[in-house]
């Protein structure tokens, strides 16, 4: 199976990059990445501290925030339960929602909403402006109330607003959609479906949704700095919508699941995706070629992004070739990752493997 950890093998792919001069120079206070080779952890190297000013470096134990980089899980998530018969991936999601409907208007008069429409951002919903953002208070709002807009964090209820899969519209609103059907189909909290079926039996131990991060609990947890390199006012900022933000985890982790869908395709799954279930995350979905289930596409690459208060993340793999690249920081350089030294890093990544 692929979850041996090799240590210190070499040819590491970005032994050309000094990657701390490339962290002072971006001012990103830790980073963390995961190789992945032939199907398993190549190496993982850590560099600088969870928090700035103090000692507490970086390690294989660090937990990130994932930002975006849940929708990957949560489409992962979402394929086990249309394996198990719970989900339809073409089904009309308000056939199974119960809790609360998608209005209907004269948009989805021939095209319903369905689960590939959310996880492809092709479901005909356009996320209200300055939606979506970090928990502001201590009081966790519930998906009801978010999605009829009847929170700070969406102030207009969500409804359709272009026909689905006629356009494309990167959609946080989508994404809880989806976390509220997968709670009313199994009558459980997200976090709690995902633990049984995707943390437990992949052995992600350092994975989760908190709501709240202890004192005691933060020698674990990185904290957000902006891109000068401060951290941030609320250190670890929470998002109150676990499958569209709400992951918070380590490189290690986070490679399990890539692993697990390379796994998948060799029809050798550990949380029941058939080959054919995988084939569909990665392949072109809609009126976009370049969308998957959760993930991106090009060419033989899928991708997920993950940018939030204080963090940036990027997940970069290649199913077929049985290798990936994972990059986790606790700043935000106020770039786009390719722009700055996760771009840096994954450009090594590249070169290295076009020179082979």
């Amino acid at each position: 199976m692929c979850y041996d950890l090799v240590k210190n093998r070499e040819g590491f792919v970005v032994r050309n990059l000094n990657i701390p001069e490339r962290m002072e120079h971006y001012h990103t206070t830790g980073l963390s990445l995961s190789i992945i080779d032939a199907c398993r952890i190549n190496k993982i190297e850590n560099f600088g501290v969870l928090e700035a000013g103090t000692h507490q470096k970086v390690n294989n134990h660090s937990i990130f925030s994932a930002c975006s980089i849940s929708k990957f899980l949560t489409a992962v998530l979402v394929m086990v339960l249309t394996e198990q018969g719970i989900l339809d991936l073409d089904e009309d999601v308000n056939n199974s929602l119960t809790s609360w409907k998608i209005p209907n208007n004269s948009l989805t008069k021939h095209k319903k909403v369905t689960l590939r429409n959310l996880l492809s951002h092709q479901a005909g919903l356009i996320d209200p402006k300055d939606s979506f953002m970090e928990q502001k208070s201590k009081q966790i709002p519930t998906m009801v109330e978010i999605l009829t807009g009847r929170t700070m964090y969406c102030q207009s209820p969500i409804e359709v607003q272009y026909e689905p899969e006629s356009d494309f519209q990167y959609s946080d609103a989508g994404f809880c959609i989806i976390q509220l059907l997968i709670e009313d189909v199994t009558g459980k909290q997200f976090a709690e479906v995902i633990e049984e079926l995707i943390f437990l039996p992949l052995k992600m131990t350092n994975s989760g949704f908190p709501k709240h991060i202890s004192e005691e609990a933060s020698g674990y947890y990185s904290c957000g700095h902006d891109q000068d390199g401060n951290t941030i006012n609320r250190k670890y900022p929470i998002y109150p919508y676990d499958a569209a933000a709400g992951l918070w985890l380590t490189t290690s982790d986070l490679s399990q699941v890539v692993i697990e869908l390379m796994n998948a395709l060799c029809g050798q799954s550990n949380i029941g995706l058939s080959a054919s279930t995988a084939r569909e995350v990665i392949s072109s979905q809609g009126c976009r070629g370049e969308t998957g289930l959760g993930v991106f596409l090009d060419g033989a690459e899928i991708s997920s992004l993950g940018w939030g208060i204080g963090f940036q993340c990027m997940m970069v793999a290649y199913p077929y070739m049985q290798r990936g690249l994972i990059i986790m920081t606790n700043a935000n350089s106020g770039v786009h990752q390719l722009k700055g030294i996760i771009g840096e890093i994954y450009d090594s990544y590249i070169r290295t493997y076009d020179n082979q």
